[in-house]
């Protein structure tokens, strides 16, 4: 197989891997009134199918990566998706609640082990001064697979009922599968010995403090739209999540091995895009939560008229990605989050100032700026995640990644929700929405420490531009 058909197979395989992901997750929220009344759940018990899938899968994206750098991203992927497909049909076929509970936990898992790896074969789909465009067409997949998958989901449960919601995704499974095989990066067909990783000893005791912290912090942070900051279990929550912390820090120090090898630690571009991802996205997906509510709760309209004027987020992310993607090749990491943070700022912003009176035309402008905010940081932290990674640790890079990109959004609406809990309406909304802007310009600084100007192709001297025009003085990158 050539290097350009693999590198094509190896684009296909990350987007749609992606996009199996990011539409299980928006389908299963037009599915789970259905799924409640077929099974005689409670509220709480539909909930923790949502919940469930979240904890498993936060807590094991990064482990996952570590063992896709050591074994081989594409054993990982072929694992894990055939696995995601695979639970996906038991929870079609499950008899109760329980057990469409545990079985989603079980697609968390294998959720966790093909994510950091469709992000990982992105380093074969393009050379590093070309990136921004595969990773821009990844993230305007997403986009479309979120958008879309409302709307999917509805058809389905109304016409085949909620079951079928999870039979789709077997069949995709199963493609996704055999164009794994068919992509065989070098590392797959040594074995895994040229990824950095592959004589090394995987840290148990990490991994399985990692996992603990992770999985507490984010079953807390998922109940205090329930609980509250202030109550017992919210308080105990965190205390545990921050003592399983200090406790992996330290092991960390002194384990020869460490699960977050200190290569990826002392990257500043990859410390960075976590932080910028983390904070937008909890600023971004709290407003979304806020104006959903807002929306539904307060102007009374029907989960149809919300979803349109929802839309000019889906279509601004997607169509402002391919243009993220331009502007991180020409211009360079720095200055993309920059203009992506202040966007989703603004956006949020607008948002708090509108009221009943507001035309669709300016929701619709404070929906756009923030599609077109996140798309920009979504590009940018994920090109330069997967760019900067150092050598042989692209899996646990990725698998931080995405990690950030589900502790964010949980952490934003756990702020949203407590506030209208304290006081539901259109003012407390304003208050919220200025709060969660707030949080997400948390992210600008970290812009310093991305890297100034745009990868160099392979093989290009220090000091050239990709026109072939020479750098009067080329400017290193920042370290840590």
């Amino acid at each position: 197989m050539t290097a350009s058909v693999r590198s094509r197979l190896a684009l296909v395989v990350s987007v749609v891997g992606a996009m199996l992901v990011a539409m299980d997750g928006t389908v299963l929220l037009v599915a789970q009134p259905s799924l409640g009344r077929d099974l005689g759940a409670g509220v709480a018990q539909v909930q923790w199918t949502s919940t469930g899938y979240l904890v498993a899968v936060a807590a094991l994206l990064v482990v996952s990566g570590r063992l896709g750098d050591r074994y081989g991203h594409q054993r990982l992927l072929f694992v894990g998706v055939l696995g995601f497909g695979a639970a996906s049909a038991g929870i079609a076929l499950a008899p109760s609640v329980g057990w469409v509970i545990g079985l989603r936990a079980v697609q968390g898992g294998f959720g966790a082990l093909l994510q950091p790896a469709t992000l990982a074969l992105l380093r074969l789909a393009a050379p590093a001064d070309r990136l921004g465009r595969v990773v821009a067409v990844r993230t305007s997949a997403i986009g479309v697979a979120a958008g879309v998958g409302p709307l999917l989901g509805g058809v389905l449960v109304a016409h085949l009922g909620w079951r079928s919601v999870f039979w789709l995704n077997t069949p995709v499974a199963v493609l996704i599968a055999a164009l794994t095989l068919a992509v065989r990066p070098p590392e797959a067909e040594r074995g895994g010995s040229t990824n950095g990783t592959g004589g090394r000893r995987l840290d148990l005791g990490g991994a399985a403090l990692l996992a603990a912290a992770l999985a507490v912090l984010v079953d807390t942070l998922a109940g205090i739209p329930a609980h509250g900051w202030a109550d017992r279990r919210t308080l105990l929550g965190l205390f545990a999540a921050t003592g399983l912390t200090a406790v992996l820090v330290r092991h960390e120090r002194r384990a020869a091995d460490p699960i977050v090898p200190r290569a990826v630690t002392r990257s500043a571009p990859v410390t960075a895009s976590m932080a910028i991802l983390l904070f937008t996205g909890a600023g971004m997906y709290g407003a979304l939560f806020t104006a959903t509510f807002y929306l539904q709760n307060v102007l009374r309209l029907d989960p149809l008229d919300c979803g349109l004027r929802v839309l000019p987020l889906t279509v601004f992310m997607v169509l402002g990605a391919p243009v993220a993607g331009a502007a991180l090749s020409r211009y360079g990491p720095r200055r993309n989050p920059v203009v992506g943070s202040v966007l989703v700022v603004l956006g949020i912003a607008g948002m708090s100032r509108l009221g009943p009176a507001d035309t669709v035309a300016a929701a619709g402008a404070s929906f756009a700026a923030l599609g077109a905010g996140f798309a920009f940081v979504m590009v940018t932290a994920t090109g330069t995640v997967i760019g900067d990674a150092p050598a042989g640790y692209a899996g646990v890079v990725g698998g931080l990644k995405q990690t950030a990109m589900n502790i964010g959004p949980t952490l934003g609406i756990a702020v949203a929700a407590s506030a209208h809990a304290a006081s539901p309406g259109a003012p407390a909304m304003g208050r919220a929405l200025l709060v969660l802007a707030v949080l997400a310009a948390l992210g600008l600084p970290s812009t310093a420490l991305l890297p100034p100007r745009p990868a160099r192709p392979e093989g290009q001297p220090d000091g050239q531009q990709p026109d072939g025009r020479l750098e009067a003085r080329p400017e290193a990158r920042p370290t840590t």
